[in-house]
């Protein structure tokens, strides 16, 4: 007789969180739908239908979805209401139509990612899921890069060919630049810069799985060539940005590892970037000059000039900031840097609530950590952390916010950050198992 079919799993907020990561990297983020009045992604899109799912299965108890307080949960509530807080004060008064436009789409795209990450939270059960979504992150990202890579190798653009017949493009978007005589991809990504960024995040995840395979078993070449595949993108988008983010992440995961395994990595970096000295002539020490003569660079320079632009806007609307969206670089000037366009847009208030985002993430994976004796969990709690680190450090040298891929990633990982510290509070409550005498008696 044949053994019966295993019951097929069903559909499940890691399900939805899967589709979401993989739509924000698979489809080029310059493409909206047609036919909708105002530019909205699939990202966003999906976002909504997780939003309008979530709100549906609170008001249930037989949906399996998580309720209750978590660290990562409250900090989204805050962050939402800092959101809404700065829109109502600043459209209560007189807006420019165009800044009241930027407001509007903005409150949207933001809503939309809140709706992800507390999907996430309350929706992704158990480590097997967790794994999932990762694991999903780390294909999508991978295949972002191998896009980017094909863009600076070869000049060959994948993303005209990934246009499904409901969308169009947003405007003329080059993905494409240059700097110092080397094309500068961008992948599906809006620009090299958050495409070296998302690629930084997912280093970490594919490192993890690939020790992790090595450890407990499994397949592992392919997490190696995803690692490989992420790491060579981030160097290629030429970005400072990307450079800083790969080395915070290496800062949280290296001293995690055992000593032995620490030097392995160590050795590997320095491996790494010789291969790339020998691969892609020219290009590390053009990685290296972009902070060498950082003082003689153009973008470093318009970030300072930045800072006394937006000083006189700071004083003049400190709590609640002049209202999200409503500063346009196209009309005031850029910033590049989320964390000070927060505190002109959004206020003390706004900037109090960005970095208890990123402070919370952190808090669920280092509480995992300490609480479970689980050493795959303790390595995954760093790597989660080692990936919120990224936007976190990164979001001082580019608007982290204004970029939908890294935006979506950042709020999938937050949401991951309590989804983990969630399953290893229910795990930790859950009663031991009993001893065989009293089972059987």
């Amino acid at each position: 007789m044949s053994a019966p079919t295993p019951p097929k799993a069903r559909a499940d907020g890691a399900t939805l969180a899967c589709v979401y990561a993989l739509v924000m990297t698979v489809i080029p983020a310059s493409m909206v739908l047609k036919g909708v009045p105002m530019a909205v992604t699939p990202g966003m899109m999906v976002g909504f239908v997780m939003g309008v799912l979530w709100f549906c299965a609170q008001l249930v108890t037989t949906l399996g979805v998580a309720k209750g307080r978590n660290a990562a949960r409250t900090a989204l509530f805050l962050f939402a209401l800092s959101q809404l807080a700065t829109y109502g004060v600043a459209t209560y008064g007189y807006l420019p139509s165009d800044e009241l436009a930027a407001a509007d789409r903005t409150l949207i795209t933001l809503t939309a990612v809140f709706a992800v990450g507390l999907a996430v939270v309350d929706g992704v059960r158990g480590l097997d899921r967790i794994d999932r979504v990762l694991k999903t992150m780390v294909v999508g990202a991978t295949f972002m890069a191998f896009v980017g890579i094909l863009q600076f190798s070869f000049a060959i653009d994948l993303t005209q060919y990934l246009t499904p017949p409901i969308l169009k493009a947003n405007g003329e978007v080059s993905f494409v630049l240059e700097r110092s005589n080397f094309r500068r991809p961008a992948g599906t990504a809006g620009h090299p810069i958050e495409f070296g960024v998302v690629c930084a995040m997912a280093v970490p995840i594919a490192l993890h799985y690939a020790m992790r395979a090595r450890d407990f078993g499994g397949p592992d070449k392919r997490w190696w060539f995803c690692l490989g595949i992420l790491a060579m993108a981030s160097m290629q988008s030429l970005s400072r940005s990307a450079v800083l983010a790969l080395a915070i992440a290496a800062m949280f995961i290296i001293p995690a590892m055992p000593p032995k395994r620490r030097v392995r990595a160590l050795f590997g970096i320095v491996l790494f970037l010789g291969a790339m000295r020998v691969m892609v002539p020219g290009l590390v020490g053009t990685l290296y000059s972009l902070f060498t003569s950082i003082d003689e660079d153009p973008s470093a320079e318009s970030r300072r000039r930045a800072i006394e632009r937006a000083g006189s806007e700071i004083a003049e609307h400190l709590i609640f900031g002049r209202g999200m969206g409503t500063y346009l670089p196209e009309k005031y000037g850029w910033l590049d840097n989320q964390y000070l366009g927060t505190l002109v847009q959004n206020g003390v208030l706004g900037i109090l609530a960005l970095i208890g985002l990123y402070a919370a993430g952190w808090y669920c994976c280092f509480r995992a950590r300490m609480v479970t004796k689980d050493p795959r969990i303790k390595d995954l709690a760093v790597t989660v952390a080692a990936c919120i680190a990224v936007p976190g450090i990164s979001s001082a040298t580019f608007d982290l916010l204004g970029f939908a891929v890294a935006t979506g990633f950042t709020f999938l990982l937050v949401g991951l950050a309590g989804a983990l510290w969630r399953h290893v509070q229910e795990d930790a409550a859950r009663p031991a198992a009993l001893p065989r005498t009293e089972v059987a008696r």
